[in-house]
C-alpha cells in the first residue's frame, strides 16, 4: 500500500487483499445467516452489525464536517451512498420490507463499482482514509448479502417499485439541494467534469433520463430471477395420475 499522500494503487497487494475480505465476509455471512435465521442469534448479529454499520457511518459524517474538512461538496451527506449506509443500518436493525428492498438494489448495483475500481486519495490522514474507505464500502455490500441470501429477505416486484419509488425522491432533495446551494451531489445538475459513462448519454437533462431507464433495467433483471424461482410448478397434464373408473 502507497501512503502520504498518493492515490490507492489499483489491482495491488491492498486491492487484491481487500476485494479477499469482501469475499471470505460475504460467504460467511451467508452461511452463519442461513444457520442462525429465524433464532435469537439472528437478532443479536444484526443488532451488533447494524451498530457498527451505523458508527462507522457517523464518525465519516462527523469527520467530514470538522472545521477544516468541511467542504460544500461532499461533506454533506447527500450522496446516494451516504443515504445506503445509514439506511442499511436501519435495515438490519429493524429487517423492515422496504428497506431491505432498497438496499438490495442500491447496495449491489451502486457499491461494487467503489470496490472493483476504488477512487481513493490519501490525505494527512492515509491510514484513516484506507480504513474509513474500505470498512464503509465493504460493510454496504455485507449488508446486501447477508439481508437477502443469509435470512431470506429476497425481492419481488414490490420491491422493486419501493426501490424506484426511494430512488426518485433522493434524486428530488438532492437536485433541490444543488440549486439551492450551487452543488453538484449525484451528478444530478451537470455532468462531471471529468470523463465518465455520462459524457455518452448526451447533455443534461437527456443523460439523468438515459442512466435511470438504464438503471431501472438492470434492477429489472435482478429481480427476475428471484419470480422465477418463486413460480409454482405445474404438472404436464400427461404426467398427472389417471382418475380411477
Amino acid at each position: 500500500m502507497h501512503f502520504v499522500g498518493d492515490s490507492f494503487v489499483r489491482w495491488g497487494l491492498g486491492h487484491l487483499t481487500m476485494l479477499a475480505v469482501t469475499v471470505v465476509g460475504s460467504v460467511l455471512l451467508i452461511v452463519v445467516g442461513r444457520r442462525i435465521r429465524g433464532s435469537r442469534s439472528e437478532t443479536v448479529l444484526s443488532q451488533v452489525f447494524a451498530a457498527t454499520l451505523f458508527a462507522v457511518a457517523a464518525v465519516h459524517v462527523v469527520h467530514g464536517l470538522l472545521p477544516g474538512n468541511f467542504r460544500l461538496q461532499g461533506s454533506i451527506p447527500l450522496q446516494l451512498s451516504d443515504v445506503l449506509r445509514f439506511l442499511s443500518a436501519y435495515a438490519l436493525l429493524t429487517r423492515r420490507f422496504w428497506a431491505t428492498s432498497v438496499v438490495y438494489y442500491w447496495g449491489l448495483t451502486f457499491n461494487p463499482q467503489a470496490l472493483i475500481t476504488p477512487n481513493l486519495h490519501y490525505t494527512d490522514s492515509p491510514v484513516y482514509d484506507f480504513s474509513m474507505y474500505w470498512s464503509l464500502h465493504i460493510f454496504v455490500l455485507w449488508a446486501a448479502i447477508y439481508l437477502t441470501w443469509g435470512l431470506g429477505h429476497s425481492p419481488n416486484w414490490r420491491s422493486y417499485r419501493i426501490a424506484i419509488g426511494a430512488t426518485l425522491a433522493w434524486a428530488v432533495v438532492a437536485f433541490t439541494f444543488n440549486v439551492l446551494a450551487g452543488t453538484n451531489y449525484g451528478f444530478l445538475n451537470a455532468r462531471p467534469a471529468s470523463a465518465s459513462l455520462l459524457d455518452l448519454m448526451g447533455d443534461w437533462p437527456v443523460y439523468l433520463l438515459t442512466a435511470f431507464v438504464a438503471m431501472f433495467v438492470v434492477w429489472a433483471l435482478i429481480t427476475l430471477p428471484w419470480m422465477v424461482r418463486r413460480r409454482p410448478v405445474t404438472r404436464d397434464r400427461s404426467e398427472a395420475p389417471a382418475s380411477p373408473g
